[in-house]
C-alpha cells in the first residue's frame, strides 16, 4: 500500500441493531477492507457470540459496555467513524457522550437518534404511534408473568416482511438462525439517565444520517422526524433500501460511507 492509500484509510467501526450481532455487517465488511480501510464490527452484551446472556444484563450500559472497553483502548490520537444501525443509533449516542474525542464522525443508518433536546423515548412513542402493527416477536419474562417482560427476540414473520423484505433471502436465512433476544429494560427513570447527552459532549461530534426509504420498522418519516427534531450536519438517503440497509443495499451505503470518510476525516 502506498502512501496515498494508507493516508486514505480510515477506522470504521460498526455497532448493529437489536437482536442482531456482528455478522450483520460481513458483506459492509468486506467491502470496506477492499478498498483499503480497517473496520471493527463488534457485538454488544449478550449478542452475536458475546459470552453474556440477556437476563444477565442489568442496564443498557452493561449492553453497551463492548464499545466502550473498545474506545478506550484505541491509541491516544486515534479517531474512528462509528457506524450505528436501528437501535445501535442509541449505542451510538451513548458512545458520543463518554468519548467524544474518540469519534472522527457518528454515521446513523435508519438508527434511533436521540439527542440533548430529543429523548428515546419520545423517539420510541413516535415510532410506535406511526407504525402501529403488531408482531410475531416473543417476549421472556424472567421476574414472572405479572412483571414487563424481560427481553424479546424477533419472530420470522416480522424479519420477513418488516426488516429484510428487500434484502437477499439467503441473508434473511442466516438472521433467523443467528438472532439472539435483546434485553429490555423496564426501569425507564434509570434508563433515561444513562442514554442522555449533552451538548458540550455528545454535541461537539458530527452526525450523518442515512435515511432508508422503503423501511417498514423505522419508516421513513419517522426517520426524517428525527432529523427535523434533532438535526444532523448531513443526512442521505438510500433508495431502495430495507430497514437491513446492510444487506439489501450494502454497495450503496459503503460508497455513502467512503463519501462521509472522505468529507468529515480528511
Amino acid at each position: 500500500m502506498d502512501n496515498k492509500e494508507t493516508q486514505r484509510e480510515k477506522h470504521f467501526v460498526l455497532v448493529h441493531g437489536a437482536c442482531h450481532g456482528a455478522w450483520c455487517w460481513y458483506r459492509v465488511v468486506t467491502l470496506l477492507e477492499s478498498t483499503g480501510h480497517k473496520v471493527t464490527a463488534l457485538d454488544m452484551a449478550a449478542s452475536g457470540i458475546h459470552p453474556k446472556q440477556a437476563k444477565e444484563l442489568n442496564s443498557i450500559e452493561e449492553y453497551v459496555e463492548p464499545l466502550f472497553e473498545f474506545l478506550e483502548g484505541l491509541p491516544r490520537e486515534e479517531k474512528v467513524i462509528l457506524v450505528g444501525h436501528s437501535i445501535g443509533g442509541l449505542v451510538l449516542s451513548m458512545a458520543m457522550e463518554r468519548f467524544p474525542e474518540k469519534v472522527a464522525v457518528a454515521v446513523f443508518a435508519a438508527a434511533l437518534m436521540p439527542g440533548p433536546e430529543l429523548g428515546i423515548h419520545s423517539i420510541r412513542e413516535e415510532r410506535d404511534r406511526r407504525l402501529g402493527f403488531s408482531t410475531d416477536s416473543a417476549y421472556a419474562f424472567d421476574d414472572g408473568p405479572a412483571q414487563p417482560p424481560t427481553s424479546l427476540l424477533f419472530g420470522y414473520d416480522l424479519l420477513s416482511t418488516k426488516l429484510y423484505q428487500l434484502s437477499p433471502p439467503e441473508d434473511l436465512t442466516l438472521a433467523a438462525s443467528l438472532m439472539r433476544p435483546f434485553r429490555l429494560y423496564p426501569d425507564q427513570a434509570k434508563m433515561k439517565e444513562e442514554v442522555a447527552v449533552t451538548k458540550a459532549k455528545y454535541g461537539t461530534v458530527r452526525r450523518v444520517y442515512i435515511v432508508c426509504d422503503r423501511d417498514l420498522i423505522l419508516t421513513e418519516d419517522v426517520q426524517r422526524w428525527m432529523v427535523e427534531m434533532n438535526p444532523p450536519d448531513e443526512a442521505k438517503v438510500i433508495s431502495g433500501s430495507d430497514h437491513m440497509v446492510m444487506f439489501s443495499k450494502p454497495h450503496e451505503l459503503c460508497h455513502a460511507l467512503g463519501e462521509i470518510a472522505e468529507c468529515y476525516c480528511s
